[in-house]
């Protein structure tokens, strides 16, 4: 009779997710995954493999379930323009909950792993990409709606809309000011108009 897993696959990866987020991958060992998802050492490496590749599992699990989300509801639920503004409050107000921030999972990877792993660094950089898309396709209806002026130029906005993205929530976690960001947010908005 073949081996059955005992434990639930999503929940986890959710749990690694967690701990990989709020670590990031260097400082979280393997026993750290053993205690937090409740999997046995022998468990994780069969199901997910080593360390790394649970990492990429998590990473991923969290760009299906975190980021891609987010941006499918924020184009759903809000007019262009305000899409855009509410994935900005929506980091800058993470800064002022209580407790640890963690930012977000794919900058923390861009900002420790990009850099030395070619595969990571891809991933990241196609995250950042469809980021940068969803920008793009929110300026454009925006300018066919009539909130964005004709002068806005999609590409090259979206492209400076992104880097003010990223150093918002680089921020969020080295200097959650509230006068701080909502001027990163301000000045950002200024290129929609």
């Amino acid at each position: 009779m073949p081996w059955e897993k005992q434990f639930d696959r999503k929940d986890a990866l959710d749990r690694a997710m967690t701990a990989f987020w709020a670590r990031g991958y260097e400082a979280t060992s393997m026993q750290d995954l053993v205690e937090c998802t409740g999997v046995n050492r022998a468990s994780l490496y069969a199901t997910f493999g080593d360390k790394r590749d649970l990492f990429l599992a998590a990473l991923k699990h969290y760009d299906e379930t975190r980021r891609r989300l987010k941006l499918d509801d924020l184009q759903a639920g809000y007019p262009p323009l305000e899409a855009i503004r509410q994935l900005f409050l929506g980091f800058a107000s993470s800064a002022s909950e209580k407790g640890r921030n963690p930012g977000c999972f794919l900058i923390n990877t861009a900002l420790e792993l990009a850099p030395h792993d070619a595969e990571i660094r891809q991933f990241v950089a196609l995250t950042q990409k469809e980021i940068e898309a969803f920008f793009a396709r929110m300026i454009k209806e925006g300018r066919a709606q009539g909130a964005i002026p004709p002068n806005v130029r999609p590409t090259e906005t979206a492209r400076g809309l992104l880097a003010s993205l990223i150093g918002l929530i680089v921020l969020t976690r080295s200097r959650p000011e509230k006068l701080l960001l909502d001027g990163v947010i301000e000045d950002a908005m200024k290129r929609l108009k």
